[in-house]
C-alpha cells in the first residue's frame, strides 16, 4: 500500500468524502496552481538514504472546494518491501468529488519507465472491507500493481482527491499530517492555499511551529517543510488536550455555533414518522406503556439500541446527512447519526424535549483547543431535557436501561446542533449509576485453612460487556461454558481452581448478563509470621498509581481521569470453628478518593461469617498537578495495609487440621466437588489427575494412586508416571515405582525428575554403578542441569560410604559457580549428613542463608550441622525458622521431633507423627544419616 502521511477527517463516523459524480479515476496533469517538487535524484541514493524519497501534501481552498494533491515515492529497500510499496491503493468517495490520477512511475538509476502512459492502469473496486467494523462507507478504491518492481527502486504516484460535500452548506474543513521526527524523508513539504479575502482560518497545534502567510497570484499560502523536529515527549497519563495534533488544519467556519447551525437543519424530524407507519405504531406502544416521560425515554433509547444494529453508511452522502427514520427502522440497522435521527423522532414524537449533540469519543478534551470544524467530531447523541433534568442517550450504546439515564458519556465536551446555534457544553462527570461489573465470591473455608476451598463465583455485567455475555449464553456448550468459566475463575481467585459447575445467562429486562461458577480452588491462605491469613482487598493491590512528572516541562500537567465506571467486588468468607479468634488487619475503610477514584468499602465479621465489599467509581476526574504528590503518597500508604484476616495465633497446624478434616467428615464436600468435576467428563484424564493432587496434598496414597492408574489408563504422559512413582515410593513399593519413572523417562528422556528417580531407585536395588554412570553422562553433557546432577551424584556417593568423592564433587561444583546458594546449601547438607568438616559445612549454611531469598530449607541444612556439634539449642533455633516459613517441611518436623523427645518433651511426638504422616519412609531416609528418635 501506498505510505500516507496525512490526519483524515472524520466526521460522525464517516470518512471525509472525495470525487465528484463519477466512479472511475481521471487521468490529468497536475494542475497548474501545484509547485513540483524536487526531482529524486534515484541513481544517487544510497543505504543510508530515507526509505521515503518525496512526501509532498499541497491543497488548495477555493470556491466551497477543497482540492488535496500527493506526490509521494518510496524506494523499495528490501525484498519484504515490494509487495508493501507495490501494491498502491487510493480511495475515494465518488458522491463528494474526483480521483484524478496525475503520475506513476517506476524510478530505476536514470531510467523512467511510466504506468500510466497510453492507459488507464488503475482497477476499481468498491471498498467493503470494512465490514467486519460494521461499517458500510461506499468509498470506492483505485489499485495499482507495480510490475516489474524492483529492490531499489523507487515508486513514484501524484494524485488528487476534491471534495465538495452539499451538508456543509458551502464550508470547507480539511487537515494535512505533518511528518515529525523519528519519521525520515528526503523532501517532505505541506503546504495550503487559498484567495485573498476568503473568510477562512487555519491552525497548526505544534509548539514553536509559526509558519508564515504569504501572497501569490491573488491566493494566500502557507508552506512547512517536514520532517519536523521529534514531538515532546508526555507522561502516559497526561490528559488528552495536552497531546498537540500534528496537522495543519483549515476551516472556513466561523465559530462553534455556525457549525452547529450548520448541521442543525440534518437532524430536523417534523413529519419524519409517517402517520400508520410501523415506527408510528412503536411510538404509541410506547406512548400507552407510561405517562412517566424517563419510562418512555428508556423504552425508546432501548427500543434504538437493542433493535436497530449499529452499522456505519457512508454511502450517498452519509458522512453527515443521517438516513431517515423510516428507513432506519425498515433495514434494522443504522451508524450513530441514523440512530440519533431515529431516537430523536421517537422521543419528540412522545412529547420530550430532545436535541441532537455532536462528540469526539476519544478525542473530547481536544475540541475547545482546534479550529472550529465540524471534522472535531466523530460521533452523535441525543440530549434529552425531562423535569430539568439532562438526560444523554446514546442510541449506539448498549442495555441502557431506567436505571442507566442519568449517567454522563465521558466526551469531555460536545456540540448541541440548534438552530440558533450553540456553543460547545462539558458533560458533568459521574460515576454511573450501576455498576459495569459486579463480582461476588463466596468462600467456603469450615474443612480447614490449608484444605481446598469450595466456592461460588457470580459475575454480573452490563454495557457492551452484557452484550457479549448475551451471545456466548446462546452458543456456547457446556464445556465451552466451563471452560469460559474458569478462565474467569483463575483470573479473579488465582490458578488451581477446578469448575464442575456453570451457567451463563442474560437478563434482558436489567440488560445483565450473568456467569455464575461452582467449584474449588486452592486454599487462598498462606502463613505469615507463624499465623494464617488471608489477602481480601481486591482494589489497592491492583492499582498503580505512579504518575512520572520529574521533567521541568511535565510538573505541571494533571493526571488524567479513568471512566465513567463503577465496579464491585463482594468477598464472603464462611470461616472454621464460627470464626472465633479470627480479625480483621489493614484498612477497613479506605480513603474516599484513592488514585482519582471514589472508593467505598464495608467490612462484616460476625457469627462466623466474614463479608468484604469494596465500591469503585471512576467519574474522569482529573488529578490537579499540585495534588499529586498527597495522592501518590495515599497510595502507598494503603498498599502497605492491605486488608488481610488473620487466624487465631494457635490455630492448628496444617496436618491438624486434615487428620480434624478426616475425623469430622469435612473433606466430603471437597470429594464431591471433585467427583461432579469427574462425573462431567469421565473420560478425560485431567479430573483424576486433579483429585489425585488432592488426595497428595492430604497424604492419602491409596486413593492418590487410584486416581493416577484412571488418568495414566486414560491419557499416559511422563509426568503422570513421575507423580504415580513418587506416589508409590510413599507406599514402600520401589519396584512398580521404578516402572512409572522409566516409562517417564522413555517419554521425555530430559525430564530430570525422572532421572533423579530412576537413578536412585536403581542405585538402592544394587545397580550402584549404572546409576552413578547414568548421572555421569548427564554431568558430561554440562548445560543448565549440570548443577542439579552433580548435587544427586555426591548424595548417592555419600549413601555409598564414599565420603571423599561425594564432597569432592560438591566442591568442584561450588567452585564453577560460587556463590550460588542451592550449591551452598547442598554442600552444608551433605556434610552434615555425613558428619563430617562440620566447621566448614556450618559457613555454607550461613552463606547461603545471607544470600537466599527463601531460607527456609538452608535454615534446616544448618539445624542438621549444628544438631551434628551439639549446639541443640542453636538447631532448635533454626528449626523454628524454617517452620516458620514453611510449617510443614516435613524434615525440620523430624529433626525437631528427634530433638524435643530427647529432651523429654512430648511435644517432640507430635512433630514426629506429623513428618510420618506427610513423609512415611522418613525414619527410613534419617536412618542413613544415622539419625533416630
Amino acid at each position: 500500500m501506498m505510505w500516507r502521511s496525512g490526519v483524515s477527517l472524520v466526521p460522525f463516523l464517516c470518512m471525509a468524502g472525495v470525487a465528484h459524480a463519477g466512479d472511475k479515476p481521471l487521468y490529468q496533469p497536475a494542475p497548474g496552481w501545484v509547485l513540483a517538487a524536487p526531482a529524486p535524484e534515484v541513481a544517487k541514493l544510497s543505504d543510508a538514504d530515507p526509505a521515503l524519497v518525496i512526501l509532498d501534501q499541497q491543497q488548495r481552498v477555493s470556491d466551497g472546494q477543497l482540492w488535496s494533491y500527493v506526490d509521494q515515492a518510496v524506494r523499495a529497500v528490501t525484498a519484504q518491501m515490494l509487495s508493501e510499496v507495490g501494491q498502491v491503493k487510493l480511495a475515494w468517495q465518488p458522491d463528494a468529488g474526483d480521483l484524478i490520477i496525475h503520475r506513476a512511475q517506476i524510478l530505476r538509476g536514470g531510467e523512467v519507465i511510466d504506468l500510466v502512459a497510453g492507459a488507464q492502469p488503475f482497477q476499481v473496486l468498491r471498498r467493503e472491507e470494512q465490514l467486519e467494523q460494521r461499517q458500510l462507507n461506499g468509498v470506492l478504491t483505485a489499485t495499482l500493481q507495480a510490475e516489474g518492481l524492483r529492490v531499489g527502486d523507487v515508486l513514484r504516484v501524484a494524485y488528487s482527491t476534491t471534495i465538495s460535500d452539499k451538508a456543509l452548506q458551502g464550508n470547507v474543513q480539511a487537515a494535512q499530517g505533518l511528518l515529525a521526527a523519528p519519521n525520515r524523508a528526503k523532501f517532505a513539504r505541506a503546504r495550503l492555499s487559498w484567495p485573498v479575502g476568503t473568510d477562512l482560518r487555519w491552525r497548526t497545534y505544534v509548539d514553536g511551529l509559526k509558519p508564515a502567510v504569504v501572497t501569490k497570484g491573488g491566493f494566500n499560502e502557507v508552506e512547512i517543510a517536514m520532517p519536523l523536529a521529534k514531538l515532546p515527549e508526555l507522561p502516559a497519563d497526561a490528559p488528552a488536550r495536552y497531546r498537540k495534533l500534528p496537522i495543519l488544519e483549515v476551516s472556513s467556519f466561523a465559530d462553534w455555533a455556525s457549525i452547529s447551525r450548520v448541521m442543525a437543519p440534518l437532524y430536523k424530524t417534523d413529519g419524519l414518522i409517517a402517520p400508520g407507519s410501523p415506527l408510528a405504531a412503536e411510538v404509541a406502544k410506547i406512548a400507552a406503556t407510561s405517562q412517566d416521560q424517563r419510562v418512555r425515554a428508556a423504552a425508546a433509547l432501548r427500543l434504538v439500541q437493542d433493535e436497530v444494529r449499529y452499522l456505519f453508511n457512508g454511502m450517498a452522502g452519509g458522512n453527515y446527512v443521517p438516513q431517515s427514520p423510516g428507513q432506519t427502522w425498515t433495514l434494522r440497522y443504522g451508524d450513530c447519526k441514523a440512530k440519533t435521527l431515529l431516537l430523536l423522532a421517537m422521543l419528540r414524537a412522545l412529547d420530550i424535549e430532545a436535541e441532537a449533540v455532536a462528540a469526539n469519543i476519544n478525542l473530547g478534551d481536544q475540541v475547545p483547543g482546534r479550529l472550529p470544524s465540524a471534522g472535531a467530531f466523530d460521533h452523535v447523541l441525543v440530549l434529552a431535557t425531562i423535569g430539568g433534568k439532562s438526560l444523554w442517550l446514546d442510541g449506539t450504546g448498549s442495555g441502557t436501561r431506567l436505571a442507566d439515564l442519568d449517567d454522563v458519556p465521558p466526551f469531555r465536551h460536545v456540540l448541541p446542533l440548534r438552530a440558533k446555534g450553540a456553543e460547545l457544553l462539558s458533560p458533568p462527570a459521574r460515576a454511573p449509576a450501576r455498576p459495569l461489573v459486579e463480582i461476588d465470591i463466596d468462600y467456603d473455608q469450615r474443612a480447614g485453612l490449608r484444605l481446598p476451598t469450595p466456592f461460588t463465583l457470580e459475575l454480573r455485567m452490563r454495557g457492551p460487556m452484557a452484550g457479549m455475555g448475551q451471545a456466548a449464553s446462546s452458543q456456547m456448550t457446556r464445556e465451552q461454558r466451563n471452560e469460559a468459566a474458569q478462565g474467569t475463575a483463575e483470573r479473579v481467585l488465582g490458578g488451581g481452581a477446578v469448575i464442575f459447575d456453570s451457567s451463563m445467562g442474560y437478563d434482558a429486562e436489567t440488560g445483565t448478563a450473568t456467569m455464575r461458577a461452582t467449584g474449588i480452588a486452592g486454599s487462598p491462605w498462606t502463613v505469615e509470621q507463624s499465623r494464617y491469613r488471608m489477602p481480601l482487598d481486591k482494589i489497592v493491590s491492583e492499582v498503580s498509581f505512579a504518575p512520572d512528572r520529574a521533567r521541568p516541562a511535565w510538573k505541571d500537567i494533571p493526571v488524567a481521569g479513568a471512566g465513567p465506571a463503577t465496579v464491585i467486588y463482594r468477598t464472603k468468607v464462611t470461616l472454621p470453628a464460627k470464626g472465633d479468634g479470627f480479625v480483621l488487619e489493614g484498612d477497613q475503610n479506605l480513603p474516599a478518593m484513592l488514585g482519582g477514584a471514589r472508593i467505598k468499602r464495608t467490612t462484616t465479621l460476625a457469627n462466623g461469617v466474614l463479608h468484604v465489599e469494596d465500591r469503585v467509581e471512576n467519574t474522569g476526574d482529573e488529578i490537579a498537578a499540585a495534588d499529586i504528590p498527597a495522592a501518590r503518597s495515599q497510595m502507598s500508604l494503603a498498599k502497605n495495609r492491605l486488608l488481610k484476616i488473620a487466624a487465631p495465633e494457635a490455630y492448628p497446624s496444617g496436618w491438624r487440621q486434615v487428620e480434624e478434616a478426616r475425623r469430622s467428615g469435612a473433606l466430603q464436600p471437597i470429594l464431591a466437588g471433585y467427583g461432579k468435576a469427574i462425573a462431567q467428563a469421565p473420560d478425560e484424564a485431567g479430573g483424576y489427575s486433579t483429585r489425585a493432587d488432592f488426595h497428595i496434598s492430604v497424604w492419602d496414597w491409596k486413593m492418590a494412586k487410584a486416581d493416577l492408574d484412571k488418568a495414566i489408563g486414560i491419557a499416559p504422559s511422563a509426568d503422570l508416571y513421575l507423580r504415580r512413582a513418587s506416589v508409590l515410593q510413599q507406599m514402600k513399593d520401589d519396584a512398580a515405582a521404578l516402572k512409572d519413572a522409566e516409562a517417564a523417562l522413555a517419554l521425555d528422556p530430559s525430564s530430570m525428575g525422572a532421572v533423579n528417580t530412576v537413578a536412585t531407585l536403581r542405585f538402592r536395588e544394587g545397580d550402584q554403578d549404572g546409576a552413578l554412570a547414568m548421572i555421569a553422562e548427564r554431568i558430561d553433557a554440562g548445560g543448565d542441569e549440570q548443577a542439579f546432577y552433580v548435587t544427586l551424584q555426591a548424595d548417592l556417593l555419600a549413601e555409598a560410604k564414599r565420603p571423599d568423592e561425594a564432597i569432592a564433587a560438591m566442591d568442584g561444583a561450588v567452585k564453577t559457580s560460587p556463590g550460588k546458594a542451592d550449591l551452598l546449601n547442598s554442600r552444608c547438607w551433605l556434610k552434615g549428613t555425613l558428619n563430617v568438616a562440620l566447621d566448614t559445612a556450618l559457613k555454607d549454611c550461613t552463606r547461603a542463608i545471607e544470600i537466599a531469598e527463601q531460607p527456609a530449607a538452608i535454615y534446616d541444612s544448618r539445624a542438621l550441622v549444628y544438631y551434628r556439634m551439639g549446639r541443640i539449642d542453636d538447631a532448635l533455633g533454626d528449626l523454628n525458622a524454617a517452620l516458620e516459613v514453611a510449617p510443614e517441611m516435613t524434615a525440620s518436623l523430624y529433626l525437631r521431633g528427634v530433638i524435643l523427645k530427647k529432651k523429654g518433651d512430648k511435644a517432640g511426638d507430635a512433630d514426629l507423627a506429623a513428618a510420618r504422616l506427610m513423609w512415611p519412609r522418613i525414619d527410613e531416609q534419617y536412618a542413613r544419616y544415622g539419625v533416630t528418635p
